[in-house]
């Protein structure tokens, strides 16, 4: 199996831990020769060093909470802390969370957490400076952000689709990229970089960058009923091929069980048939599978 196939394999398997998906990336970025798409990966396994550095779907919007006390033995735990009551140059650092650890270690945040939501506590001289103005007559001891870690989840998944789909255009432009030798440049640096500003740091989408056969469309992740309009709309383009009755039944599916317990099911069944048809599939769908990923959250 080729390496584009096996990183193809890595990526629709939410068996497979993202650290492996990493490193069987970096192989490809030595291959490619691309220092972008190397840079990206060992940011990804090692951590960010720089909150400036950190793409937006490592950025997330959180609440906060607190313990607050008050005279003759008033008493108020987990408080919600209303972003009207912080100080306007506090708000935008206090209402999100950036995550610059490694990949690892969010995975392991997932795993390991018996509960819906992780913490992340505020700085003592924050705490200190606003802590009287929150709630009338009392003061905050303690405050923290609230992570739900379905956000967090959303994130890994967009690194695993991301990757997908930056992988599936390198193969439409040179199926053989991934045995190539290091450095020996099997596709022009040039369209690497195209490829991966459209697929690895793009916040929006833009469908098939490096095809003829398929027009641009530009995805809003916020409008659920767009993306799978838009997909629907997409996949006429294989009405004829055998895949489109099945691909065409795993996005209505999807759209039905929105916002529903079952989206994630069927949201993985999605996957699985755009494994089974990667060659076909991959150009049309491929594209749309951050946007996919970002309904998750």
């Amino acid at each position: 199996m080729s390496l584009l196939r096996e990183i193809q394999d890595a990526a629709v398997n939410s068996d497979v831990e993202l650290t492996t998906l990493l490193r069987k990336c970096k192989v490809l970025s030595a291959r490619l020769g691309n220092d972008d798409f190397k840079q990206w990966v060992d940011s990804e396994l090692s951590g960010y060093k720089s909150v400036e550095d950190l793409p937006d779907y490592r950025i997330l919007q959180v609440n906060s909470k607190g313990h607050f006390v008050g005279p003759f033995g008033r008493e108020l735990k987990n408080g919600d802390i209303p972003l009207s009551r912080i100080p306007e140059k506090y708000r935008e650092s206090l209402s999100q969370s950036d995550m610059c650890e490694a990949i690892a270690s969010l995975e392991a945040l997932v795993t390991n957490s018996n509960a819906p939501t992780a913490s992340e506590p505020w700085n003592p001289d924050i705490v200190a400076h606003v802590g009287l103005n929150i709630y009338q007559g009392m003061t905050c001891l303690q405050a923290w952000k609230v992570i739900p870690l379905t956000a967090v989840i959303a994130a890994l998944d967009s690194v695993r689709n991301r990757i997908l789909s930056f992988v599936l255009e390198i193969e439409a432009e040179a199926p053989d990229a991934g045995e190539a030798a290091i450095n020996s440049n099997p596709l022009p640096q040039e369209k690497v970089h195209q490829i991966f500003n459209t697929y690895i740091t793009g916040s929006v989408q833009n469908v098939a960058t490096g095809s003829t056969d398929f027009k641009q469309q530009t995805i809003n992740n916020a409008a659920s009923q767009e993306v799978f309009s838009q997909l629907i709309e997409a996949i006429e383009a294989i009405r004829d091929a055998p895949e489109y009755d099945v691909v065409h039944s795993g996005i209505q599916q999807m759209e039905s069980n929105y916002g529903t317990d079952n989206f994630n099911s069927t949201y993985q069944n999605f996957m699985s048939v755009l494994a089974n048809h990667v060659t076909v599939l991959g150009p049309v769908v491929g594209p749309f599978l951050p946007a996919l990923a970002a309904l998750l959250a």
